[in-house]
């Protein structure tokens, strides 16, 4: 059902950008990316076109030299940097007779090259689903033609509408079945904070080092390679901390520039242990001159996923290609910020551990939260919790709640009932406020 480039097929990259021309940067990252997908990469061309042809995306010249090259190489596949509109990539197969691939559908299938768990499969299905919906009319010559014969004469249904009720009842199908994963999954993280087992969730670019990290921090034998996207299905693994107390820390799948918005969407069950993390692990690789960029673009997408509070560590990993020694570095509060370290040496590592020990610690909070007459339940849960100290009545039919509790208890709260951190008035001897 899927177009997708097979291992091993001769590929033109064609660098565009709506915005221009792609840096060097860019450009290097697209050129690893359809490695990375098995392709054989035969000639890289750049379009500077700054206004997009409705037609073929680049204009006309653009389009001569690609086919030019297509038959020097015999080229089997062109797969543009810029997205494309389905009536383009079918206009430019046409034109270049050879298949065409935007990055997104790049990066659908190198997904679905490296899922190897029940869910990862459900999950890359369901985005490469969502993303052949608008693209049916792809390579199909017989879509507009009438049901015919003895047996198959119907209401008048064409190909193409049955091709996409039969894609839409499995789309519903797959969503089904990613719901009773997810409830599971949900029931995991519940049990976990009635045990009061914090969770550490690992985030990063693709091909960070996440994968090797983690092996060296629980001994997982998580596969690894050096490839984007190396693993993608989600490993869950008990850690132990130097103080004797227990995390449980989770692998999360590589994020990457533009990550299309259908495996957001379909993995964002996946991503949800960072979104309920008590704290998140920020592997940056310290060799890549471009990590600053890979910082910003790896946030946006704990922006989207509502993870931006969760508190972070950052981790420069990959010293040993820097000669540099491992080193931690604290906050105004005295907690790790930063720790540099090598996951293949084991450098840092014992820095790391007491980072997050000490991040995780079960320090109490004491201050005055204000609640608004319609936060009851708020109001309720605190007093479930034995939080609160003493209460007293607001003139607006609100209250002013004394609270003393731990500290990772009041984080839980605040991002379990979207309240902000600054909600929490701290005693004037106090030197800091709670942050997410």
């Amino acid at each position: 059902m899927f177009e997708r480039p097979q291992s091993g097929e001769k590929a033109i990259l064609l660098h565009a950008s709506p915005d221009g021309i792609p840096d060097l940067n860019e450009r290097e990252e697209f050129a690893e990316l359809a490695a990375s997908a098995g392709a054989v990469i035969v000639d890289q061309l750049v379009s500077s076109r700054r206004r997009p042809d409705s037609r073929y995306f680049i204009g006309k010249g653009k389009l001569d030299d690609v086919q030019k090259s297509v038959d020097r190489n015999c080229a089997e596949i062109v797969i543009s940097s810029a997205p494309l509109t389905p009536s383009q990539e079918r206009n430019l197969e046409r034109a270049l007779k050879c298949r065409v691939l935007d990055r997104a559908g790049l990066i659908l299938d190198i997904f679905a090259q490296r899922a190897r768990s029940f869910e990862g499969k459900l999950q890359v299905e369901l985005a490469q689903l969502r993303h052949l919906s608008t693209r049916l009319v792809r390579g199909w010559t017989h879509l507009e033609r009438q049901k015919g014969g003895i047996g198959l004469r119907g209401p008048g249904e064409t190909q193409l509408e049955t091709d996409r009720r039969l894609i839409g009842k499995r789309i519903r199908q797959l969503k089904t079945r990613l719901e009773q994963v997810d409830s599971r999954r949900t029931m995991n993280r519940q049990n976990r904070v009635r045990a009061e087992i914090p969770t550490v969730a690992l985030v990063g670019y693709t091909n960070a080092g996440k994968s090797t990290l983690f092996n060296a921090l629980t001994e997982a034998g998580v596969y690894v390679e050096d490839k984007l996207f190396a693993t993608l299905d989600p490993t869950v693994r008990r850690l132990e901390l130097p103080d004797g107390g227990e995390v449980i820390l989770a692998d999360t799948v590589g994020f990457v520039r533009d990550l299309p918005h259908e495996l957001i969407a379909a993995f964002r069950s996946t991503l949800q242990e960072a979104r309920e993390a008590d704290l998140i692990l920020h592997l940056i690789d310290a060799s890549d001159p471009n990590r600053w960029q890979r910082v910003r673009q790896v946030n946006a997408v704990l922006k989207e996923l509502d993870a931006e509070r969760v508190p972070q560590i950052r981790v420069y990993n990959k010293i040993d290609k820097l000669d540099r020694q491992p080193r931690l570095t604290n906050n105004q509060r005295g907690e790790g910020r930063a720790v540099w370290l090598s996951a293949v040496t084991g450098e840092g590592i014992p820095l790391l551990l007491d980072a997050v020990a000490r991040r995780l610690s079960r320090k109490k909070i004491h201050g005055t939260v204000r609640l608004e007459a319609g936060q009851g339940r708020q109001r309720a849960i605190l007093f479930d919790l034995g939080a609160v100290l003493q209460e007293t009545p607001a003139e607006d039919g609100g209250w002013m709640l004394e609270l003393e509790m731990e500290e990772r208890d009041f984080r839980r709260f605040l991002k379990r009932e979207g309240l902000p951190p600054e909600i929490l008035e701290m005693p004037q001897a106090e030197d800091s406020a709670v942050s997410a």
